[in-house]
């Protein structure tokens, strides 16, 4: 599955939260940025304002997109205060919301049976299709992204979730299943899509624990 013309654009996972830490499934839960998550998102702003500026892009020029959670709304919040213009409004978009880990979320990694799930490093490709008990799969998000796609601009900013990153690396850079679905996305870090590549770009040594 493939979204045509994807455009260059800056994304951002939210900072950490408690439940990364603790290697809990978060999924659709609004769980809050914890201290280190706070100083990721400030630190993210900071990086993120230099980007811009080595690419020569003005970022009141951009459209700013965020998902409805919590953590990846604050991280945005933060991101947009090492700014000194006005920038437009945030589009808050559904379709950026974390893949839904259903009747898991809450659960520890290390507590899931393998027949119910199978934490990241030890999947097959198959995991793509894996839907949790009212849960989504990959491919779910996947195709909430491929509609997203239809509005995203150029050089657009866009914060959201680890699950998110790991469809768009299948979906942008052709990246296959089998390797999304074990890679963990970073925090911290400001992933810049051009030209059907991904480029990692630190803010912090700190690096999150998956979604």
């Amino acid at each position: 599955m493939t979204a045509p013309n994807w455009p260059d654009f800056y994304f951002a996972r939210h900072g950490e939260t408690a439940w990364n830490r603790e290697q809990r499934y978060q999924g659709s839960m609004d769980i809050p940025l914890n201290a280190v998550g706070q100083k990721q998102a400030d630190a993210n702003g900071i990086l993120l304002r230099q980007m811009l500026a080595d690419d020569g892009v003005d970022p009141a020029s951009l459209n700013w997109f965020v998902s409805p959670l919590g953590r990846a709304v604050e991280t945005m919040d933060r991101m947009r205060a090492a700014f000194d213009v006005r920038l437009p409004d945030v589009i808050v978009d559904q379709r950026l919301i974390e893949i839904s880990f259903g009747t898991l979320e809450g659960r520890l990694h290390a507590e899931i049976n393998r027949e119910m799930a199978i934490a990241p490093g030890e999947r097959e490709a198959s995991y793509w299709h894996f839907r949790p008990e009212r849960g989504e799969n990959y491919d779910d998000v996947a195709k909430r992204l491929v509609d997203f796609a239809k509005v995203l601009t150029q050089h657009a900013v866009v914060v959201a979730h680890g699950g998110v990153l790991r469809v768009l690396r299948h979906l942008v850079e052709g990246a296959d299943h089998g390797t999304v679905v074990n890679w963990p996305p970073p925090q911290g870090v400001i992933a810049h899509f051009a030209k059907g590549t991904m480029t990692l770009h630190a803010a912090t040594n700190t690096w999150g624990d998956i979604a």
